[in-house]
């Protein structure tokens, strides 16, 4: 058969590529599942830590089991001073998720277990790669935060041991410690975007790992993949789509304007979904408190309404609101500033990364696809002095 006879899948929309246990997307039952456990449950019962422990070995831990996991990750917390200068040292005008890039790249040479496990077998080192993993997973949000107050100018804030992952990180970046329905709010945003199938992030991490790379490269592939703007920034563009629309009142001529010019409403639709993104089901439970709260009401309202509007319009081809479309305002509502926004979606997707790459290990095949050939055949050369 030749090459114009194979089917081609263009960005693999619909084709499998692998086997995983760690989450299941059910569109049609509008549920999402980490490891069998409904998102429902663990953003209401559980937290941060507890779903990356699930997500990583594979079932709920025990109370002595969580209690020694959590201390392992908050030993993990600071950064070397060296990579605390490198950050310092780059352009405050870069762009946030290379500032996060070259944080993670730059921790990889002061990790201990790195050159021990360095070689074709790397794959197979549990223990030294789980070791890897909580301290990646644990510096990250030092290196977002310290860039941040950093570039403007505030004295960074070291991170503390006797508070959760999602508070930390929320007092890093603020300097105060968050009160319970902030630090709630923000632990409910990182569990929901744990994990997503094999998103464009998730498979550039497994495309690096399947070379037997190490963790810390694999990840830098998935930071790199998120920053694209059709995978990471739409949470940023949904929350400045509804600054200009500003109230609730002016949402329907915006939207219908929107759509008469064929222009995409951002936070709208979503390659899995073709019903209601049931982590927004989950995040609007808690967000109206948030919006009381901060005085955010009218953000909160003119969401909603350009919400019943898109149904109304276009709920009919299987367009909904994505989690995109509510998580910036939640954080916006938590005082994050904009620029960080995608970095944060970072910090909460490498518990995925991460669960996905340990899994994909257990029986590593090279990820090598074809391109299908369209070029001309059997070109002759023709040396350079008779070339016009």
């Amino acid at each position: 058969m030749g090459p114009e006879a194979s089917p081609v899948y263009t960005g693999l929309k619909g084709i499998y590529v692998a086997k995983t246990s760690l989450s299941y997307i059910d569109d049609e039952r509008r549920k999402i599942l980490y490891r069998g456990y409904s998102i429902e449950d663990l953003a209401e019962h559980s937290t941060f830590e507890e779903v990356t422990y699930l997500l990583w070995f594979g079932k709920l831990p025990n109370k002595k089991e969580l209690s020694e996991f959590k201390e392992n990750l908050v030993t993990e917390r600071e950064i070397p001073e060296e990579v605390v200068d490198i950050v310092n040292k780059l352009p405050k005008n870069a762009h946030p998720m290379d500032i996060l890039k070259t944080g993670v790249a730059a921790l990889g040479p002061f990790d201990s277990d790195l050159p021990s496990i360095w070689g074709q077998h790397i794959h197979e080192r549990r223990a030294e790669n789980l070791r890897i993993a909580m301290r990646i997973f644990s510096k990250m949000p030092a290196i977002m935060a310290y860039y941040y107050r950093m570039k403007e100018n505030k004295d960074i804030v070291h991170p503390r041991k006797d508070l959760s992952h999602a508070a930390n990180l929320l007092y890093m970046i603020w300097g105060r410690e968050p009160n319970s329905i902030e630090a709630k709010l923000m632990d409910i945003t990182l569990i929901l975007h744990a994990d997503h199938g094999f998103s464009a992030s998730t498979f550039a991490c497994l495309v690096t790992a399947s070379t037997l790379s190490d963790l810390y490269s694999a990840v830098i592939s998935g930071i790199s993949a998120l920053k694209g703007p059709l995978h990471g920034g739409a949470s940023e563009q949904a929350l400045k789509m509804l600054m200009e629309i500003g109230s609730p009142e002016n949402a329907r001529e915006y939207v219908k304007a929107k759509i008469e010019r064929k222009e995409r409403i951002m936070g709208f639709g979503h390659r899995v979904y073709k019903s209601y993104d049931p982590r927004v089901r989950i995040l609007k439970k808690y967000i109206g408190m948030l919006a009381k709260e901060t005085g955010q009401e009218t953000l909160l309202n003119t969401a909603l309404e350009v919400e019943e509007i898109m149904i109304e319009l276009l709920g009919r081809k299987g367009i909904f609101p994505n989690m995109d479309f509510y998580s910036g305002q939640v954080y916006y509502m938590l005082g994050i500033p904009t620029e960080i926004f995608t970095p944060i979606f970072a910090i909460s997707r490498i518990s995925g990364w991460i669960g996905h790459v340990l899994e994909y290990w257990e029986q590593n095949i090279l990820i090598r696809p074809r391109a299908l050939y369209i070029g001309p055949m059997e070109t002759r050369y023709t040396p350079l002095e008779n070339r016009i």
